[in-house]
């Protein structure tokens, strides 16, 4: 038995997530499906995370066990050659069988984009959110570092049935930063974890101190414990890409900013 590592990146707009959902199509549920093929029998593939329906990714990391011998780079092109076009593998690597690219994780990195003119192209709008309306930028970009920090995101979180009872939604943001790229306001973090609807809910937060309903206090009052604010609002999914994945045991950084 051997054990796989790799990147994956999809254009999440057709897909209803990362994990697998009955009846539904999932970019783990594909990957299972193609490299089951491959391995010649049913095989389960872990992620880093599980990103929303909607979601996209330029590194999500993924790994898997397979007994087939094939070279890694055999098994990147085998895969991608059986995959849509929406999904594609890279950097595969055999690491240790006790491999989990959840919970081995150290940081993650996402990015929330936002397109601000009129007009948007119909081959960028499947990965920004489209919003041409007044906003307050420089409010946004002073707000955003609040954020950093450890911190209990209770207050930004959804109900996961994922965690048990008791778990803890205590998380460090290391880097939350906005800044306007050409048409784009784009709004990055980094974090030890990201509780389901994290990202979204932050940014929704952000938007609302860029429509002035909002202001710094209210974000430093989400962030203190036992607070009672619920979650919300939350900004749609079309504009959030998991950016990159990092492990204490990487040789270097392998963070992937796409061009804007």
């Amino acid at each position: 038995m051997r054990r796989l590592r790799f990147d994956v990146a999809y254009d999440g707009t057709d897909y209803h997530g990362w994990q697998v959902q009955p009846g539904l199509s999932t970019i783990q549920g594909v990957l299972e499906e193609i490299i089951s093929v491959v391995e010649g029998k049913r095989v389960h593939v872990s992620g880093s995370g599980r990103t929303d329906a909607g979601v996209h990714a330029f590194a999500q990391v993924a790994s898997v066990s397979i007994e087939n011998r094939i070279p890694t780079d055999n098994f990147r092109r085998a895969v991608n050659r059986l995959l849509p076009i929406n999904i594609r593998i890279s950097n595969v690597r055999e690491v240790p069988l006790a491999f989990h690219p959840r919970f081995d994780a150290s940081r993650k990195t996402y990015e929330f984009r936002i397109f601000r003119e009129e007009i948007c192209s119909p081959f960028l709008s499947r990965f920004v959110f489209h919003h041409p309306f007044p906003l307050n930028e420089k409010a946004m970009m002073q707000a955003a570092p609040l954020l950093i920090g450890e911190y209990d995101f209770t207050a930004f979180a959804a109900a996961d049935d994922r965690y048990p009872e008791g778990q803890t939604n205590v998380r460090i943001i290391f880097r939350s930063e906005m800044e306007r790229t050409g048409d784009t306001l784009i709004y990055r973090v980094t974090g030890s974890g990201f509780l389901k609807h994290m990202v979204r809910n932050i940014m929704g937060v952000l938007f609302e101190v860029g429509k002035g309903n909002l202001h710094d206090d209210d974000i430093r009052a989400r962030l203190q414990p036992n607070n009672g604010i619920r979650p919300g609002p939350r900004v749609p999914a079309c504009g959030l890409i998991l950016v990159s994945v990092e492990y204490d045991d990487d040789q270097s950084k392998t963070e992937k900013i796409s061009e804007t």
